[in-house]
């Protein structure tokens, strides 16, 4: 398995998770339950994404996609 992302918090780990999975794509997240350990970690990058080997250049192509604020729903629909 490859780290593909490192989130800033819990919310966009799931939401850029969600995006990979809708493209077929299986998606570990590690450092979920570490968010409780606010206070004594630092706030943010506990969370990231991994998928297995043979998905990781398509999951950093979306991972990309995702950051540049375009996505396939644009490409789709013509906005």
């Amino acid at each position: 398995m490859q780290r593909i992302f490192e989130a800033n918090d819990i919310l966009e780990a799931s939401i850029v998770k969600g995006l990979l999975e809708q493209c077929g794509i299986k998606t570990a997240l590690h450092g979920y339950y570490l968010q409780g350990s606010i206070g004594e970690l630092p706030v943010s990058g506990l969370a990231s994404l991994w998928v297995e080997d043979e998905d990781a250049t398509a999951a950093r192509r979306i991972v990309e996609d995702y950051l540049s604020g375009s996505s396939q729903a644009d490409s789709s629909t013509g906005e």
